[in-house]
């Protein structure tokens, strides 16, 4: 039965309307767009299970496939989605956004040719759709083909004007080309053009000054950039509770704690997770493409599993406890398979994202800051490698502080939080590794750069993998990569990230103050 719904003037009393009356009885309209105000919101661990109780109540209404597909891109599934995409082509016919997010989970499985065909459909299918065809030069320049890449950018002006998403893709392409300068200028054309300044504009602008070497112009350019963060888009850190959570999972991760929960055991015959660690941009992507050159990884990118099994698990057990402490219940006689039961969760959702081939042996998981679930990680696979990938703190600070990242409770938006944020996560691994026995490598960046095939060797090794030449020579993978250093590791290996934080010394002395200790234990300098 469907009700008729009154809109109240607040969004969230809406969503509380509705959550209400979904609690009483199944409605699909109510439940229906329940799941569409969550994921507009963001809160997309609640959207899903609203969009599977919508597929469940109307499995013929195409826009719970559409919700559900959704759910599954923004989650790192690609290949659950693709399935409810196909599904709305069954029911409604080819339709130009469908077809356009279908070439888009496409891709990100690296299925291109299968993409390029459905951005076709999709163009000929709305031919008017500019930001359509944006989205196909995305495409084609991660294939590098940057002629394509050119003409379909030319095509989306032709539609829709020089707008801000065309000037920013024009910059884009051109500093992918080795343009930074051209680059830099249309950047500047779009910062002045008289719209409110763009946040991403000023960030990839000053990182062309960067690599133009004009410092200065640089490091202004990232300051504006993350005042805006933190005053027009309210972008924070949650320290205090960054700080309760990781008190939290260290008085919970302890050994004498661990040594009565029994973990899962190895499920033999498929695929594992080989999980790469470390603070973003510390080069865990680097090493995820590294790996994912040897024939028998399979590259997983950051993947939200780790994230769906801590919000997943308090339900399974109905406890009155959150994550960590509901794991204290594993122990009792009831619960004893439950371990397996979310090792097995969580490689259902590597299934569904084809991560599960036949040949493969391991693919990577690097969600960054995964480090933080240690516990976690040692509970469900205490068989699986972990790479945790070491970097000078002064340059993960710099790195942090040019992107738009908002990993770590929203502690990239400002100096001082990044290098907060950075003490706390070292200080939990160093529990970690005091408390549990964990399979782990640490790996450093600057020996990756200055030694890489001594360092490959040793990660293979470590993994239990032959050595593979194609290990060296990553930029080559076809692969196209989902996260933010997708340009850099579509280049060869280069050294000009290496204590890149000297060209900004003089603005980190409250920095160095807060990491010294740090910088010290580690053996580096703060100059």
């Amino acid at each position: 039965m469907n009700t008729k719904l009154q809109s109240p003037p607040d969004g969230r009393d809406r969503v509380e309307l509705l959550r209400r009356i979904v609690r009483q009885k199944p409605d699909p309209q109510a439940t229906l767009e329940l799941a569409e105000l969550l994921l507009a919101s963001g809160n997309v661990a609640e959207c899903e299970q609203h969009a599977r109780s919508a597929l469940v109540l109307t499995p013929r209404h195409p826009q719970a496939h559409r919700i559900m597909g959704m759910v599954f891109m923004q989650t790192g599934r690609p290949v659950a989605a693709e399935v409810h995409f196909r599904r709305i082509v069954e029911l409604a016919g080819e339709r130009a956004r469908v077809a356009a997010s279908l070439a888009d989970c496409l891709m990100l499985q690296g299925k291109l040719d299968d993409s390029e065909e459905w951005f076709r459909k999709a163009a000929a299918l709305d031919p008017a759709n500019a930001d359509l065809r944006i989205r196909w030069c995305r495409l084609a320049e991660a294939r590098r083909d940057f002629p394509r890449a050119w003409e379909l950018l030319r095509d989306a002006e032709r539609i829709a004007g020089d707008t801000a998403s065309i000037r920013a893709t024009r910059a884009v392409l051109l500093g992918r080309e080795g343009k930074p300068d051209m680059a830099a200028e249309e950047l500047t054309r779009d910062l002045e053009s008289g719209a409110a300044p763009s946040v991403r504009s000023l960030l990839e602008r000053g990182r062309h000054y960067q690599d133009m070497k004009q410092f200065d112009r640089a490091w202004a350019d990232f300051a504006e950039g993350k005042r805006l963060c933190r005053e027009a888009e309210g972008l924070r850190y949650d320290g205090q509770f960054a700080i309760r959570y990781a008190e939290r999972l260290k008085q919970f991760f302890t050994r004498d704690r661990m040594s009565l929960i029994p973990p899962a055991g190895l499920r033999e015959g498929v695929p594992q997770p080989l999980f790469i660690l470390g603070f973003p941009r510390s080069g865990t992507t680097m090493v995820e493409q590294t790996l994912a050159a040897h024939p028998q990884v399979c590259a997983g990118d950051e993947l939200e599993f780790l994230t769906l099994v801590i919000n997943t698990f308090p339900r399974w057990l109905g406890s009155q406890f959150a994550y960590p402490e509901c794991l204290a219940e594993l122990p009792i006689g009831d619960n004893r398979f439950l371990a397996d039961q979310l090792r097995d969760y969580y490689l259902g959702l590597a299934q569904q994202s084809g991560l599960l081939g036949d040949g493969i042996r391991y693919f990577t998981d690097k969600m960054p800051l995964n480090e933080t679930h240690l516990g976690l990680i040692r509970l469900l696979f205490p068989h699986s490698p972990l790479i945790y990938v070491r970097r000078h703190p002064l340059d993960i600070v710099c790195s942090n502080f040019e992107k738009h990242l908002r990993h770590g409770f929203n502690q990239a938006f400002a100096l001082e939080t990044i290098a907060r944020h950075y003490l706390l996560i070292d200080d939990l691994l160093a529990h970690y590794r005091e408390q549990l026995d964990l399979n782990l490598l640490e790996v450093r960046y600057e020996d990756l750069i200055s030694s890489q095939d001594t360092e490959v060797r040793r990660m293979l090794q470590f993994a239990g993998l032959d050595f593979d030449a194609r290990c060296l020579s990553f930029h080559e993978n076809a692969r196209v990569s989902r996260t933010v250093s997708y340009a850099q590791v579509s280049e060869k290996l280069y050294d000009r990230s290496v204590y890149r934080f000297r060209h900004y010394r003089k603005h980190l002395d409250e920095v160095v103050g807060i990491l010294q200790p740090t910088l010290a234990r580690l053996g580096y300098s703060p100059d």
